[in-house]
């Protein structure tokens, strides 16, 4: 854990930055490869859209329901999205994003809030404890969703995990290589 007051206010912006295209491509890799966020996904209407920001202009992704009930990362979006979820300040999204404070405790605490329908936004949130009980390590994944899943052998765990990072950094390195 790293502590907040030790981290400059622009160290925390890179971090959350980072951590929020990390966890924009996480979500769509996990719509792609757990059955439980398929299941979730599958719950909302095809071209919704979803976006996780920093109040006012931070750091964000925006992601659409494609017709095969998984998710696409969009790289702009003009409109409104259909669901925000928005950290009121970069701060409290370091909180979130380095683990010191749950996605549920963050919404407990009034540090984020959720424009559109609150069914939606709870299922957004099962969808990114999900992938985050599979990708990060179980002592940090506890701290980091509401609830452990009782249900996650280890071997759908590392399955998971390494399904979900293999692609992930083939997104990346796709990026790449479409700008070089």
């Amino acid at each position: 854990m790293i502590a907040a007051s030790a981290v400059k206010p622009t160290l925390q912006q890179i971090y959350v930055k980072t951590m929020m295209d990390v966890i924009g491509r996480g979500l769509v890799m996990a719509s792609q490869v757990d059955e439980e966020v398929q299941h979730e996904i599958r719950q909302f209407p095809v071209g919704f859209v979803l976006s996780m920001s920093v109040f006012p202009h931070g750091p964000a992704f925006v992601a659409q329901v494609t017709s095969n009930g998984q998710l696409n990362l969009l790289n702009e979006y003009a409109d409104q999205p259909d669901l925000t979820v928005r950290f009121k300040h970069m701060h409290h999204a370091f909180l979130v994003f380095s683990f010191q404070e749950s996605t549920a405790q963050a919404f407990a605490n009034d540090r984020m809030v959720a424009d559109g329908d609150l069914s939606y936004a709870i299922r957004l949130v099962r969808c990114l404890n999900k992938m985050e009980a599979l990708i990060l390590p179980k002592l940090v994944a506890e701290l980091a969703v509401k609830q452990y899943p009782t249900q996650l052998p280890l071997k759908d765990k590392l399955r998971g995990a390494a399904n979900i990072y293999l692609k992930v950094a083939q997104s990346y390195l796709k990026r790449s290589d479409q700008h070089g």
